[in-house]
């Protein structure tokens, strides 16, 4: 059965989300960039990202967001998380009654300290906020185009919505679990970047293993209590969005988070390390977002909080680095 889909973003992830849903039947991908419109359309091939992978016939490029998103059961938004609010904005009044929406959006607005699902329920109709699900877990878009085993969880406060999504999404490598935990699911997807970057600055730095696995271990500490706080199931931070997205993210040098890691550990510039990228580390952004929530959210994130430091450029990686290990001691389960 032929299930229209409408994808808002053509990065990686939206890139390969539209390959992965094109098994279905017609999708329409939103692009902002006319030259990536035309070169998808023309040539099947996305010049930007995922570029050697060749895109179906069935999914068609577009800049037109009410074409992307109107008349379609499954609209999936995958543009970089500060863009997440002025895009749905622009999609509302198009979305068609009964449509599915799924954010695979991995980050925390810094203005609000909304996850991505309570930025969209912001300013979507609010016939529409039942059905909105987050997709997570550890999944590297080159990956999944490539056929390679993949597992997440799709999160709904409603699982029946969540089931649709699993089933529409899932294939023979790309597994989908279900969850309604949104808070959890989103926070844990959004928090290990912030993490990944501190992995990165310490193998930058060659401290070793011991090292890498201290900080993954204390960082999903520090992610399951702001996500405790915030009314998540710690349970939620076991699974794939939790652990299994950190360990991906801190570990694999496809990881964008951990690269920047990496470039600040060797004492290069976060500007020139970015630039040179061409993509976004959501982790960045999410750094200053994530420091200023658990701040009003009273919650001790040592980690995340010597992250955003050396980004801001008051600390090196080296201090940092000192600073946590020169910490008051106590007991590790607080």
């Amino acid at each position: 059965m032929s299930i229209p889909v409408g994808v808002l973003g053509s990065g990686s992830f939206g890139t390969c989300l539209a390959i992965l849903c094109a098994r279905h039947g017609d999708v329409t991908l939103w692009s902002r960039n006319e030259g990536v419109v035309d070169a998808i359309n023309a040539r099947h091939r996305n010049p930007n990202h995922l570029r050697d992978v060749d895109i179906p016939d069935a999914v068609i490029a577009t800049g037109d967001i009410e074409r992307t998103v109107a008349n379609k059961e499954l609209v999936i938004c995958a543009v970089p998380s500060h863009a997440v609010r002025e895009v749905m904005q622009r999609a509302a009044p198009f979305l068609s009654e009964g449509s599915l929406l799924v954010s695979a959006v991995k980050g925390i607005e810094y203005e609000t300290g909304m996850t991505m699902h309570q930025v969209i329920r912001d300013v979507i109709p609010e016939q529409h906020h039942a059905r909105i699900t987050c997709l997570s877990g550890p999944s590297f878009a080159k990956e999944i185009a490539h056929h390679k085993a993949t597992v997440v969880t799709i999160a709904c406060e409603d699982e029946t919505y969540a089931i649709s999504v699993q089933a529409t999404l899932s294939c023979p490598w790309f597994r989908c679990y279900t969850s309604t935990d949104v808070t959890g699911v989103e926070l844990g997807g959004a928090i290990k970047n912030v993490i990944a970057i501190a992995v990165g600055m310490g193998d930058g730095q060659s401290e070793g293993h011991n090292s890498r696995a201290a900080i993954m271990t204390r960082g999903l500490a520090e992610i399951t209590r702001l996500g405790v706080t915030m009314g998540a199931d710690p349970t939620t931070f076991l699974g794939l969005s939790g652990m299994g997205d950190l360990i991906l993210t801190c570990t694999a040098d496809l990881s964008r988070n951990r690269r920047v890691g990496i470039g600040l550990g060797k004492g290069r510039a976060l500007d020139d390390i970015l630039a040179e990228m061409g993509e976004v580390a959501e982790g960045v952004k999410t750094t200053h977002a994530v420091c200023k929530l658990a701040k009003a959210m009273k919650v001790e994130m040592p980690i995340c909080d010597m992250v955003r430091q050396v980004l801001e450029g008051e600390l090196t990686p080296t201090q940092a680095g000192q600073a946590l290990m020169s910490r008051q001691l106590k007991s590790e389960i607080i």
